[in-house]
């Protein structure tokens, strides 16, 4: 048995489409969706049973915290204990789109999705699917890359399926992804704000917003 694969227009899923996606993640299930970059994979931020079988799928050291994806600015108080002023800036700048924000998770957050640091990097997508997925289901779903836990990860639908088999639940299919950078993530329960990578939103970009970044060593 392999997982069901499932054809969509990433920018406007037909409602059966995200039906299904619903369904999935509120069953337990791992969905796998095309981002901006990469294929991710999907899971109910507040099911512990379904982030380990998405940990046990990747192979993810513990840890490792997985990024997560939200509809809107809204679902954050869901995951998130206080946004800080500098994110709304940043979150109306720059979202929806490449920016994932780390901030402080409550204590409802899995500590697996937060790797046991108790903060979580959250973004609200560029592409509409995994927003429209997250509001579909009315909870932040997860969007780790689609690959085992140091491999590179799928660009395509049949990859994914290639790789991970029975083993995810529902594949949508929204075509190749363009690969390159993924998204920057800006961790904001420091000041100044800590460049944890960047990636598509450059650090000149964040400084028209930030007085002053600080880099990861």
């Amino acid at each position: 048995m392999t997982a069901r694969l499932l054809s969509v227009d990433p920018h406007r899923p037909d409602p059966a489409a995200l039906e299904e996606a619903r369904r999935c993640l509120l069953s337990g299930g791992i969905l796998a969706f095309p981002t901006e970059s990469f294929y991710g994979l999907g899971v109910l931020v507040r099911s512990a049973a379904a982030v380990e079988r998405l940990f046990a799928l990747k192979r993810r050291p513990d840890d490792q915290p997985v990024p997560v994806v939200v509809a809107d600015s809204r679902q954050l108080d869901t995951v998130i204990k206080t946004v800080p002023p500098l994110a709304d800036l940043l979150m109306t700048r720059f979202w929806p789109g490449p920016l994932t924000l780390v901030m402080a998770a409550l204590a409802t957050v899995p500590g697996r999705v937060t790797g046991g640091t108790g903060r979580l990097g959250v973004r609200q997508p560029g592409l509409p699917l995994p927003a429209l997925v997250a509001a579909a289901v009315g909870s932040p779903i997860t969007a780790t890359s689609a690959n085992r836990s140091g491999a590179s990860p799928a660009t395509t639908a049949e990859t994914v399926k290639a790789v991970f088999g029975d083993e995810v639940d529902l594949i949508f299919d929204g075509g190749p992804t363009p690969g390159g950078s993924p998204s920057t993530v800006l961790d904001v329960t420091v000041e100044p704000p800590l460049l944890v990578r960047e990636g598509r939103i450059t650090e000149e970009q964040l400084l028209t917003v930030c007085r002053r970044v600080q880099r990861a060593e």
